[in-house]
């Protein structure tokens, strides 16, 4: 017999062990019902003011404004109290912060009147951001793809398109019985306290540039005190892990730049934790970093105080955010986009940066844009005349890679660069296909302090009469903004099936001819064909010539069909059938792709020539 009592020991230490687990993971308190609640009733709130302990402040509950920020949920409307409290006011960052009446949760503080004298806040229930969040398993119905435009691919002027608030300011104009605690607050503007967005390592000047577009989502752009984010791996979590009250980063960007919105931990259940109050971004299903932070200072400020943090541990990831706050799971790791660049200066120095950014068809365009941008004139200029070349490749999961081959000259270089990178991507995360995974960004990123442009004022052909297979030599004459000229020549072999008739020579930039193409826009089949569509991009920093024949054509999709017969044309232009083509008067026949020149040559020219027989 006692040669199983190792085994039964074994058994009961195991038993012993987990016994001690469940104890040391966190339950939800009980919870507070909204229907008790009564003007005067007091209770408690925790947040954190500097470090990583939580403080206590007082809480007066003043009364419930049923109907906000939506149909069948309430808004409960409270006073702060405490010396922490009447110094800051109603901060930036502390949404999410637990209030507390007789032990039980009452909710999570989240929005405020931004001209009130007092620390007078609005409590988001804790009913219905658990509720929310506990509906069920969503269904996601596959997609529709998308149309893509060929102007957008080839973009340089992004413009992030951030989701709208789903909880924006109102006045309150609740009827409200005399001699209620609500009567000093009607009129007042009742909003989501702001999110302060701490960016490490993102200057000044690139943070004036992108911060209207935040400020309108609700976000409170920051300079942070710290430095780069390290891109570690998820960390141990244990009971202590997430206190109510303390201070909460949702991470979208780590590495050599960090970038990190601060709130509050409203509650955690296990590995669930509620936090917020009110959306980040009202993104929905996300996946995000959720990590731990510090909190340097809060800043006092007559316009809107605000909470200055520092990320620390990732332990989890974000995976929704809606419109009572936002909800993620310890022990869950978030799927980053890694991103390396390496920028060669104009002074011969080559420094690279390596970070992650958060993986969303929303907020990685913009996430792009403002690291590469910042990328660029943390060593060059960002006014002025310069020349930036962007070479390398964006990698999607089962596909051929993108091959990335720009090149920009102009007094705002920097801002077209960063916005060639973060076009695609848009067109990718956007373009309705469940697939898409990016599995990293590797760029080259070269810049010269000089301005490298010319404009094509004409072209010459040696003869205008040609036989099949026959070479001519087209002469381009460009002319830099200096005023001198150079001539480019290009050698062009006639088809060896190139019909008799007229030809017309068209020289140009890619972004001119691709202008000119009947085919603006497609709804790509697959994901395969829009990255093919994205390699194939025209560029707009090198000729291209092309020659065409006057004669009926169509394009259906990305194909562009030349020179179709007859009963072809008759069955496109049936009585019976419309639509699913674009007509063309010009049918290619050949084109080719010119190497880059010193200069980035822009505009177009037109020459015909006869094909003799």
């Amino acid at each position: 017999m006692s040669r199983f009592t190792p085994f039964l020991f074994g058994a009961i230490l195991i038993a012993i062990l987990a016994s001690i687990a469940v104890a040391q993971t966190p339950k939800a308190p009980e919870l507070f019902p909204l229907e008790d609640l009564r003007p005067g009733m007091k209770g408690t709130a925790r947040t954190v003011f500097s470090g990583s302990e939580t403080q206590e402040f007082g809480v007066e509950i003043l009364g419930v404004l049923p109907g906000f920020p939506g149909p069948r949920q309430s808004s409960i409307i409270a006073k702060l109290s405490g010396s922490n409290v009447e110094k800051t006011g109603v901060f930036a960052g502390m949404s999410g912060s637990p209030v507390y009446i007789d032990g039980k949760i009452v909710g999570a503080i989240a929005f405020s009147f931004p001209f009130s004298r007092e620390p007078i806040a609005g409590i988001t229930p804790i009913k219905q951001m658990v509720e929310l969040f506990n509906k069920g398993s969503e269904t996601v119905k596959p997609r529709e793809p998308r149309p893509v435009s060929f102007v957008q691919l080839a973009g340089t002027d992004w413009k992030p398109n951030l989701p709208k608030q789903a909880v924006s300011s109102v006045s309150l104009l609740a009827p409200v019985s005399a001699g209620s605690p609500l009567m000093p607050l009607l009129g007042q503007q009742m909003t989501p306290i702001a999110t302060p967005l701490v960016f490490n390592g993102i200057s000044q000047e690139s943070l004036a540039m992108f911060a209207p577009q935040l400020v309108a989502n609700g976000l409170l752009p920051v300079s942070g005190a710290g430095g780069a984010a390290a891109i570690t791996p998820l960390a141990e979590v244990n009971g202590n892990t997430f206190p109510p009250g303390s201070s909460i980063s949702v991470q979208l960007v780590r590495g050599d730049y960090s970038l990190a919105a601060a709130g509050t931990v409203t509650m955690r259940d296990g590995d669930r934790i509620y936090a917020f109050g009110h959306p980040f971004l009202s993104l929905g299903a996300s996946d995000m970093p959720m990590a731990e932070s510090s909190v340097v200072t809060v800043i006092s400020n007559v316009n809107n105080s605000f909470k200055l943090s520092v990320p620390g541990r990732m332990v989890g990831a974000i995976s929704q955010d809606r419109a009572s706050g936002i909800f993620g799971l310890l022990r869950q790791a978030p799927k980053m986009i890694p991103v390396k660049v390496n920028l060669h200066t104009s002074r011969d120095r080559t420094e690279t940066y390596t970070y992650e950014i958060a993986n969303d068809s929303f907020l990685t365009p913009l996430l792009l844009n403002i690291t590469l941008f910042n990328t660029i004139t943390s060593s060059e200029r960002a006014i002025g005349d310069s020349t930036i070349t962007v070479k390398g490749e964006i990698r999607v999961k089962g596909q051929e890679a993108i091959q990335i081959d720009r090149r920009f000259s102009a007094n705002n270089s920097p801002i077209m660069a960063a916005g060639s990178i973060a076009a695609p991507v848009s067109s990718l995360l956007t373009s309705g296909f469940d697939d898409v995974q990016l599995d990293g960004i590797t760029l080259d990123i070269s810049s010269s302090e000089a301005k490298y442009a010319g404009t094509l004022e004409r072209i010459t052909v040696d003869r205008t009469e040609v036989r099949r297979g026959e070479k001519i030599e087209i002469q381009a004459y460009v002319r830099t903004e200096s005023g001198k000229q150079f001539v480019q020549q290009i050698p062009i072999q006639i088809p060896d099936d190139a019909a008799a008739g007229q030809l017309l020579v068209f020289v140009g930039d890619g972004g001119a001819l691709q202008e000119g193409s009947p085919a603006k826009a497609f709804v790509p089949q697959d994901l395969s064909q829009l990255v093919k569509a994205i390699n194939t991009v025209k560029k707009s920093d090198r000729l291209y010539v092309k020659l065409f024949r006057i004669t009926a054509g169509a394009v259906i999709g990305t194909s562009e069909l030349p020179s179709l017969p007859p009963s072809v044309v008759a069955t496109l232009n049936s009585d019976r059938t419309s639509g699913g083509y674009t007509p063309t008067v010009l049918s290619p026949v050949w084109e080719t792709e010119l190497p880059p020149a010193e200069f980035v040559i822009s505009g177009q020219q037109l020459i015909a020539i006869d094909v003799v027989r």
